[in-house]
C-alpha cells in the first residue's frame, strides 16, 4: 500500500507538456541536440570525404569515399587554422586532406612526400628525398612514358631544393596526372584538414543507372563491395 501511495505520488507531480512545450520537447531538443553533437563530431573529430578526379590512382579512386582524422595531427580553434595542440607531425607517406594553397575553398587530397628540412630532387619522373631514391608507392602509377625536361614543365624534373620548415611537399600517387606541389608549390602545415583513414564507400561512376545501357544488375556492380571499409596506405 505505502508502495503504491508513493507511485501514486510521484505520477501527480509529473509534469504534463502540452502544445508548444510538447513539441518543444518531443521534437525541438532531440533535434536540436543531435544537431550539435554532429556538428562537434564534424568540427573536432571526422571528415567525410569523396575523391572527384583520378590524381591518386589507383590507391584511391574516383568515386571513393573516406573518412578523415581531424585530431590525428591535432585540434584547430572552430573556423581558424590556427591549432590548440598538436598531437602528431605529418611525415612522408601520410595521405592529407588540405585546403588548397592554390584555391582557398577547394579541398584536396595527396601523399605527403617530404616535410619542412628534407632535400627533394625530381630526376626523370624519379623522386629523390635527402638524395635517397623514394619507391613509387604500390599503387600508384605513371601513365605517360614522355618526359618533360625541368625548363618546359616541372611535372617530371625539378632541381634540388629544400623544402621550408613549416611546409610539405605533396603529390598525387597518379604521378603523370595530378595537380600537386610540383605546380602549385609547397604546403603550408596551417592548411591540413585530417589524415585519410578508411574508405566506407566506393561507387564505379563508369557502370550506368540510367539510360539505354542501365539494368538492374548494374545497381549491383556499380558499388565496389571489394573496398568497402579499406584502410587507406
Amino acid at each position: 500500500m505505502v508502495v503504491n501511495m508513493k507511485k501514486h505520488a510521484e505520477e501527480k507531480v509529473k509534469p504534463q507538456y502540452t502544445g508548444f512545450m510538447k513539441f518543444r520537447k518531443e521534437w525541438i531538443e532531440p533535434v536540436l541536440t543531435a544537431f550539435v553533437c554532429v556538428f562537434i563530431f564534424k568540427m573536432f573529430f571526422f571528415q567525410n570525404y569523396a575523391i572527384p578526379s583520378g590524381s591518386m590512382e589507383d590507391t584511391l579512386l574516383e568515386g571513393d569515399r573516406l573518412f578523415a582524422s581531424k585530431f590525428f595531427y591535432g585540434t584547430k580553434i572552430p573556423f581558424t587554422e590556427t591549432f590548440l595542440w598538436r598531437l602528431n607531425d605529418p611525415k612522408p607517406g601520410d595521405i592529407i586532406i588540405f585546403r588548397s594553397p592554390a584555391e582557398p575553398k577547394l579541398d584536396l587530397i595527396k601523399r605527403c612526400v617530404a616535410v619542412g628540412g628534407q632535400i627533394v630532387e625530381i630526376r626523370n619522373k624519379e623522386v629523390y628525398v635527402d638524395g635517397e631514391l623514394q619507391q613509387l608507392p604500390q599503387t600508384g602509377k605513371h601513365i605517360d612514358s614522355h618526359v618533360f625536361p625541368g625548363r618546359m614543365n616541372t611535372r617530371d624534373n625539378i632541381a634540388p631544393f629544400k623544402v621550408t620548415e613549416g611546409m610539405l611537399f605533396m603529390m598525387g600517387d597518379n604521378r603523370d596526372n595530378s595537380n600537386d606541389s610540383r605546380f602549385w608549390g609547397l604546403l603550408p602545415e596551417e592548411n591540413i584538414k585530417g589524415k585519410a583513414l578508411f574508405l566506407y564507400w566506393s561507387v564505379d561512376k563508369h557502370i550506368p543507372v540510367f539510360g539505354k545501357d542501365a539494368s538492374a544488375s548494374n545497381l549491383v556492380r556499380r558499388i565496389r563491395w571489394n573496398r568497402m571499409l579499406d584502410k587507406i596506405q
